[in-house]
C-alpha cells in the first residue's frame, strides 16, 4: 500500500495494474503447485488481474487450462495469459461485459469450444463505486451493479449446467459485504448478499448432480479496483482497521479457490471461505 507522501493515483474504473504505483503480489513469484487440479479446465470470469489473476495463476501451476474472461483491460489479460502458458497449460483470452446475456452464453461456448468440457466455473468479475447518499445512486448504476455481480452468475451457471459433469464445482465470489456491508458500498453489498444466499440455494439444488457449488468471501484485497472506485482517504485507510491491520494481496486468497476446485473438497458445497483479515462472518 502506498503512504502518505506516495498516495495511489485514482483511476477510471475498472482500473489497470500498469496504472497502480503499490502493485497487487498475485503469487506471480510465489505460489508453487503440486498437481492438485491436473487436467481440469476452468472459466473465470474477472480474470485479467486482482483476484481472479491470482487464481488463473494458481490453478494454471496447479495443472489447470484457465479460460480468461475480462471486460476490456486488454494488456493486464495477455499479462495473465503469459503466467498460464508459462506453466504449459492452455489460456484463452475473451473480453466482454458479463452483464450482457450475450457475452455469458458466448463465455461457457468458447471455452466448450476450447476445452470440450467445463469443471471449474469461477464467477469472480464484479462492479462497485463509492457513494456517500443513495440519492448518488443512479437506476442504471444499480441495474448494472446487479447485472454484472449476481444476474451473470445465474445466467453463467445456466449455461455452463449442460457442460458440467459430476464432481464440478460452481465457485462465487462473494464478500465480507454480505455480512457486514458498508454502507457506502451499498448496491456492491446488496448483491454480495445476494451471491451468498444463491451459492447456499444453489448447492441444495444441484447436489443430486454431483456438482459442488461454494463461495468465498475476501475482505479488503489490493486490486485494482480499489483505487478506481474509492475516493483517495478511503484508499489511503483501505485494510487499516482489519485485525491484521493491512489489506489482504489477491495471492492471499486463491487458495481458498484451490481448494474448492480440488477433489480434495469432494464434501464441501454450500460454504462461504471467509479471507478477512480476522474480521469474523457470523
Amino acid at each position: 500500500m502506498p503512504d502518505e507522501q506516495h498516495a495511489e493515483p485514482q483511476q477510471q474504473p475498472p482500473g489497470t495494474l500498469d496504472n497502480m504505483r503499490s502493485k497487487p503480489d498475485h503469487g506471480e513469484d510465489s505460489y508453487r503447485g503440486s498437481g492438485r487440479l491436473t487436467g481440469k479446465k476452468a472459466l473465470i470470469t474477472g480474470g485479467d488481474s486482482g483476484i481472479g489473476r491470482a487464481v488463473a495463476i494458481a490453478y494454471a501451476r496447479e495443472g489447470a487450462d484457465v479460460l480468461i474472461s475480462y471486460l476490456n483491460e486488454h494488456d493486464d489479460a495477455r499479462e495473465t495469459a503469459k503466467f498460464v502458458e508459462d506453466e504449459g497449460r492452455k489460456a484463452v483470452l475473451v473480453a466482454g461485459d458479463v452483464g450482457d446475456p450475450a457475452v455469458c452464453r458466448a463465455l461457457v461456448d468458447r471455452a466448450v469450444e476450447e476445452f470440450g468440457r467445463i469443471d471449474v466455473l469461477v464467477n469472480n468479475a464484479a462492479y462497485q463505486m463509492t457513494h456517500e447518499t443513495i440519492e448518488e445512486v443512479t437506476d442504471e448504476e444499480w441495474q448494472h451493479t446487479f447485472d454484472v455481480n449476481i444476474t451473470a452468475m445465474f445466467r453463467l451457471v445456466q449455461a455452463a449446467l449442460p457442460h458440467l459433469g459430476e464432481n464440478a464445482s460452481i465457485i462465487n465470489t462473494s464478500s465480507i459485504n454480505y455480512d457486514t456491508p458498508r454502507p457506502t458500498l451499498l448496491p456492491y453489498a446488496t448483491t454480495k448478499g445476494a451471491i451468498a444466499n444463491f451459492t447456499a440455494g444453489l448447492a441444495q439444488m444441484l447436489g443430486e448432480r454431483g456438482i459442488r457449488v461454494n463461495g468465498v468471501a475476501p475482505g479488503p484485497i489490493w486490486t485494482p479496483l480499489i483505487p478506481s472506485t474509492m475516493p483517495p482517504d478511503h484508499v489511503e485507510k483501505f485494510g487499516k482497521n482489519t485485525p491484521l491491520g493491512r489489506p489482504g494481496q489477491p495471492k492471499e486468497v486463491a487458495p481458498a479457490y484451490v481448494l474448492l476446485a480440488s477433489d480434495e473438497a469432494s464434501y464441501i458445497s454450500g460454504a462461504i471461505i471467509p479471507v478477512t483479515g480476522g474480521k469474523p462472518i457470523l
